[in-house]
């Protein structure tokens, strides 16, 4: 019987792991059980880094440039 190594994703309700998709499991099957941090906010720390970058590109006496600044509108963006 050749022996089959397989990674699962599951997570933790509180009270019993559940498998992200189904999978028939013998009994007393043999498993492995590593916990992963928490997923951070993906985005957040996107936004995060590329302001970090890029308030080291500009200089402490950098002019601030506003919107009659552009040439040419982004119609897509809105400001936050």
């Amino acid at each position: 019987m050749q022996t089959v190594t397989l990674t699962l994703t599951a997570r933790f309700d509180g009270q019993q792991i559940l498998l992200d998709e189904p999978y028939q499991l013998e009994a007393n099957t043999p498993l492995m059980v590593i916990i992963l941090p928490k997923p951070v906010d993906e985005r957040a720390a996107w936004q995060q880094f590329a302001g970090q970058n890029l308030a080291r590109a500009y200089e402490a006496e950098e002019a601030e440039y506003t919107a009659a600044d552009l040439q040419e509108p982004n119609p897509g963006y809105r400001a936050s």
